[in-house]
């Protein structure tokens, strides 16, 4: 096999979604952004859609790619609609949309009119996050708007921008307040969520929260071993070539000691990896290959990543940035 191998316990992403609803006790919406970060959305939402209260995705796009996979609960769209024809598919699918500023909101308010659709969507609240959302002086006026125009609001949510520290966290928690008051002056049945993994770790849960990393088997800095999760992925690859070492170097890098055996396995940071190699290779990875210590056989798989989060440290980025990457191009295999 030519790609590098994902195996996906989804009993393992189940077991991660009941240890993080019962720390929150609050309906969980699942996030299954950018492939249920690299995991497979359409899988992964099948397997935990019993055990959630709704679905949380990057785009119109990804919630419709889950809409024609068989996904029937609410899936909420995190980016707002920058287009048209975003509305259009937004409403024709039966997604929830954010409602992120005043230019969004008269964009959806115009393509509704135009062509005669509706559509439900949270409105986005900027407590600190400085990404998305309203300034809470300005969620009356929004609010006031989005009625006028026939949108239902269903929901008001935040994002905490540094979950492990608590005092700006709690400013954020008492802007977040204010504008909630606000907009159930005018949908008083909307439910209330700031808290992704950290914030529902740190117990600020609400109505809901939305856990993403997670449920793959990893907690944000701060809040290491706070819930019982385990990773739900482990990379293979395979072995191209294996033999004695040559001459002085060892991948794009002077060899720091003479090996007596080394293999190549079909890597490279064109799958998604690291270039400087974050321990994986004995040199820096090429775009396609990897040179490791140690022997093997050829078209064997060898083991290359079952916790990321050593990984992630040593190329000085998070889980996040890695489960996506590498995932993209791998083959995946569900177990």
């Amino acid at each position: 096999m030519q790609n590098t191998l994902a195996v996906i316990s989804l009993n393992r992403i189940r077991a991660n979604v009941n240890a993080v609803k019962n720390a929150a006790n609050v309906p969980l919406i699942a996030v299954v952004k950018d492939d249920a970060y690299g995991h497979g959305a359409p899988e992964v939402a099948h397997c935990i859609k019993d055990c959630v209260s709704a679905f949380a995705v990057s785009t119109a796009d990804e919630g419709a790619a889950l809409r024609v996979g068989g996904i029937s609960k609410e899936i909420l769209t995190l980016t707002p609609p920058l287009c048209e024809e975003e509305v259009l598919r937004t409403a024709g699918y039966s997604l929830t949309a954010s409602v992120t500023s005043l230019a969004v909101l008269n964009l959806i308010a115009r393509t509704c009119k135009k062509h005669g659709c509706k559509l439900r969507a949270h409105l986005a609240v900027n407590t600190g996050m400085n990404r998305y959302g309203f300034r809470p002086e300005r969620v009356r006026d929004a609010c006031r708007k989005a009625r006028s125009v026939g949108l239902e609001i269903t929901g008001v949510y935040s994002h905490f921008y540094l979950p492990q520290d608590e005092r700006a966290r709690v400013a954020q928690r008492a802007l977040f307040e204010t504008a909630c008051e606000r907009v159930r002056e005018y949908f008083p049945d909307c439910i209330r969520h700031i808290s992704a993994t950290g914030g529902l770790l740190a117990g600020d849960c609400y109505d809901a929260v939305r856990a993403g990393l997670s449920l793959y088997g990893y907690l944000p800095s701060g809040f290491e071993g706070a819930a019982e999760v385990s990773p739900a992925m482990k990379i293979y690859a395979t072995v191209a070539q294996a033999g004695t070492h040559t001459g002085g170097g060892i991948g794009y890098r002077k060899a720091e000691k003479a090996y007596r055996k080394i293999r190549t396995l079909r890597l490279g940071y064109g799958d998604g990896f690291f270039r400087s190699g974050g321990g994986i290779a004995a040199g820096e990875l090429c775009m396609d290959a990897c040179v490791q210590e140690g022997g093997g056989r050829l078209g064997e798989r060898k083991l290359v990543l079952e916790n990321v989060s050593e990984y992630a440290r040593a190329c000085g980025t998070t889980e996040y940035e890695v489960l996506v990457n590498i995932a993209k191009k791998a083959v995946k295999i569900y177990v």
